[in-house]
């Protein structure tokens, strides 16, 4: 944790001339304004405003002045542009001119859980596990859904072509003081996936959208267009976002089963959130991506998975999320509705040790399952007293559409 005049020496020492503060509207888009050194001290003291009414989900043109506040903490070279005059990006908490926080800004929505977790001596971390195309591109640097390569799951060169840019996004991420821990092609054509190490939750939020923002700029340098939606290519799997959740609890004990049950209880509510797009609901039941609320161990069939682990690293990995997400509402919900199960003390299911993508109708009838539409989990979410309790009613409008 930098204070903001360590920051200021480290722009002096490093040559840096243009810092990004970045934010994010209701859906997790990353949004930026780029200001020149010389203004640093005055976003430290006093913030840098911009119009909320042009961002989506943020308000009308009445009292539409906010401010970016930088977090120092979340300061980065950006290895990609010039080495001199270069450019810095700091993440930034949204303000009111009075200084409160601003109700709708998703990184304020998550340190809220964040907060409600420490409350009940838990700390939740995540980690995310995240799948895109790589497609090539016209002449224009348009998408063409022509995949880079026909390789398949963990397939090696030459067969994987995206073997130089999967290192070239490791590296930039590692500079940028992001840890992969693995990647690999993904069972699509041109499909890849990079998973980096667990961390504090609004670390890892941070860290997933750097990720997604290196991902495209990287393809873009190398002539590629990086996909991130839920289903790109109808007859190929999907793209998921498997998010990894270990807990640390103040008393020592082992909270995690009833924080799977919380999640369990409230998954139908939340998918919304987790599944955001119409195509989300296209990927859910085929190709390793779940269809019911069930759990199990090392199955990955499952809506929950505890993956086998060395090292006493106990965790579970939630399947269903996919890359359009926001991740910053996406980890403020399961904690949620993890805290929820932890304070009722909710029991666990009895796990599913079967292939749901194989099993007989005579099991997956008796099972619930997630919301088939993108209608069925918007009406799942607007009678749900939890999301009530979370999201501003902002982010319940914005998706009714």
């Amino acid at each position: 944790m930098y204070s903001y005049v360590e920051v200021l020496d480290f722009v002096k020492q490093e040559d840096v001339k243009f810092i990004r503060l970045m934010f994010f509207d209701i859906y997790g888009n990353q949004k930026n304004i780029s200001i020149m050194s010389d203004e640093l001290e005055r976003a430290f003291k006093e913030g840098i405003s911009f119009d909320a009414s042009a961002i989506a989900g943020f308000g009308d043109e009445v009292q539409s002045d906010l401010f970016l506040h930088p977090d120092p903490s979340t300061i980065s070279i950006l290895p990609w542009r010039p080495t001199s005059g270069r450019v810095m990006r700091m993440y930034c908490d949204i303000k009111y001119p009075d200084e409160r926080s601003f109700e709708k800004d998703c990184r304020y929505i998550l340190k809220k859980a964040i907060q409600e977790a420490e409350k009940i001596g838990l700390r939740v971390y995540f980690g995310t596990e995240v799948e895109f195309y790589l497609f090539k591109t016209d002449e224009n640097g348009c998408n063409t859904k022509i995949p880079f390569d026909n390789a398949g799951y963990m397939d090696i060169a030459p067969e994987d072509k995206g073997e130089n840019v999967r290192r070239e996004i490791c590296l930039t991420l590692q500079n940028m003081g992001i840890m992969p821990e693995s990647s690999h092609h993904e069972e699509g054509s041109g499909q890849h996936e990079i998973a980096f190490r667990h961390g504090e939750a609004l670390e890892t939020a941070d860290n997933t959208a750097t990720f997604k923002w290196v991902v495209k700029t990287i393809a873009a340098r190398n002539g590629l267009y990086a996909d991130f939606s839920p289903k790109p290519l109808l007859d190929e799997s999907g793209n998921g976002m498997h998010i990894n959740i270990s807990l640390k609890s103040r008393d020592g004990k082992d909270y995690m089963e009833q924080f799977i049950a919380g999640i369990m209880a409230h998954i139908g509510e939340m998918t919304l959130f987790l599944n955001p797009s119409d195509d989300s609901y296209k990927r859910l039941g085929e190709k390793k991506a779940p269809r019911y609320i069930t759990w199990s161990r090392e199955n990955r069939s499952q809506l929950i998975r505890i993956p086998a682990t060395k090292g006493g690293n106990a965790r579970f990995e939630v399947r269903s999320p996919d890359p359009s997400t926001n991740p910053y509402i996406a980890f403020a919900l399961l904690i949620h509705a993890g805290l929820d199960g932890v304070k009722r003390e909710l029991p666990i299911e009895a796990p599913v040790n079967v292939n749901l993508y194989k099993a007989d109708e005579s099991v997956t009838s008796k099972l619930k399952a997630l919301p088939g539409s993108i209608e069925q989990a918007r009406s799942l979410a607007l009678e749900s007293e939890l999301i009530k309790s979370i999201l501003p009613q902002a982010y319940l409008e914005a998706f009714e559409m």
